[in-house]
């Protein structure tokens, strides 16, 4: 007869199981390799920022790649949906202040980045308060369009030189202006979401 021992046993079995796979790997590699944004202010030179750049949105795609592959080998897990909006977070919250750091980022945009960070605070607040009653929310299809856009602007502003003919910083920041509308309008729709549902009976 099974005992409380084997079925606690059998229990974290299944949370080991189901995080470590492939695609939450890859989601901690990007983690991993996120502090690498911290060498930015010695590596501002035309060829570095290039590398940095296409570099983040090298390891910004991996999102993609983790996402395809957990749906494709049926690994999804409540600890996957929780963890990569996460690590999506530590990467573009991480790059933006870099970038203000080296000020690539005028002074005229940073309540844009304030903007972006308090949203992304306020929402990763929600979604362990959420994940505390045993709800874990997956990005949204806006949420989606927002780290796009966020990821496309950071990409711009860390390569920052022109790049054949394009200019490259100016296009960044137009970017940001627009991930920043689409950050604002996704967080409002999580807290309208949380908030009606709270208020069904």
């Amino acid at each position: 007869m099974p005992t409380s021992a084997d079925s606690a046993t059998r229990a974290v079995g299944a949370v080991t199981e189901n995080f470590w796979n492939l695609p939450n790997a890859i989601t901690l590699l990007r983690i991993g390799l996120t502090p690498l944004l911290l060498l930015l202010p010695w590596f501002e030179g035309p060829a570095w920022s290039a590398i940095m750049g296409f570099g983040f949105l090298a390891i910004s795609l991996t999102d993609l790649l983790d996402g395809y592959l957990a749906r494709l080998h049926g690994t999804e897990s409540r600890i996957g949906k929780l963890l990569d909006p996460l690590a999506d977070k530590f990467l573009v919250m991480t790059a933006f202040v870099m970038l203000v750091a080296v000020g690539r980022i005028p002074s005229w945009a940073l309540p844009l980045v304030i903007a972006i960070l308090g949203r992304e605070f306020a929402v990763t607040a929600l979604r362990a308060m959420m994940s505390a009653e045993g709800v874990v929310i997956g990005a949204s299809p806006l949420g989606k369009w927002k780290t796009g856009f966020q990821i496309a602007a950071l990409t711009a502003l860390l390569v920052h030189f022109p790049l054949l003919g394009l200019p490259v910083q100016e296009l960044g920041l137009v970017l940001l202006i627009i991930a920043t509308g689409l950050t604002v309008w996704s967080g409002y729709e999580y807290f309208a979401a949380y908030l009606a549902g709270r208020a069904r009976p």
